[in-house]
């Protein structure tokens, strides 16, 4: 008799989704998968993952605040084989490559079919990287940017976050450094780019396409 194949476990952080409730139904009616626990949080996430153990993580995000930014690299600290997708009601840029950055192995939008989340699920337990078309669009995109900057990928990230309006405070949380290293990154911006104010070092990291 050949021993039946484990099936993928997946956790669900719920975000205050709509879609929680229909979605760990839909999992848990699908051959080869269990959901192992759904979370009400990010932050309950990271107290029980050591326990339940999934295979992969389904982030439902919300309106992202500091805590659900900062989560995926914690998660990923704690459990570094585990497999993340984000679905998310937005794809801008910075949300997508932030969450990719901090260790998000798929990224899709609510309006995912059911079946597509099923394959999401199962691909990325493959070794795979599930994202819908425009998320895909906006990596490959991406490779046309000015990489021959001197700014290192953590100054540009640093640089994204300013011209998005965030506070250093603000920039440290998200990126799970103190408020120092925050200065520091964007003194050494500032010099590189040859500027002294950030509406400068923004509008001159635009213009060439630095972020």
């Amino acid at each position: 008799m050949i021993a039946q194949a484990r099936p993928i476990r997946v956790g669900i952080i719920d975000g205050q989704s709509p879609i929680a409730k229909g979605l760990s139904l839909l999992i848990n009616g699908t051959a080869g998968l269990q959901v192992a626990h759904v979370y009400a949080s990010a932050k309950e996430a990271q107290v029980a993952l050591n326990k339940d153990l999934p295979d992969v993580l389904l982030f439902l995000l919300g309106q992202p605040d500091v805590e659900e930014l900062s989560s995926i690299s914690a998660i990923r600290k704690m459990l570094p084989l585990i497999k993340i997708i984000v679905v998310s009601e937005r794809e801008d840029e910075d949300l997508v490559f932030h969450m990719l950055r901090a260790g998000a192995g798929g990224f899709l939008t609510r309006d995912v079919s059911p079946l597509k989340l099923l394959e999401a699920i199962r691909e990325i337990q493959d070794g795979g990287a599930p994202m819908t078309m425009n998320v895909a669009r906006l990596v490959v995109a991406s490779f046309f940017k000015n990489n021959d900057s001197l700014l290192t990928p953590r100054e540009r990230e640093v640089l994204s976050w300013m011209a998005r309006g965030k506070s250093y405070t603000q920039i440290a949380e998200i990126l799970f450094v103190d408020k120092e290293t925050v200065r520091s990154h964007i003194k050494n911006i500032y010099g590189k780019l040859e500027v002294h104010s950030k509406a400068d070092a923004i509008e001159k990291a635009t213009l060439e396409k630095l972020i």
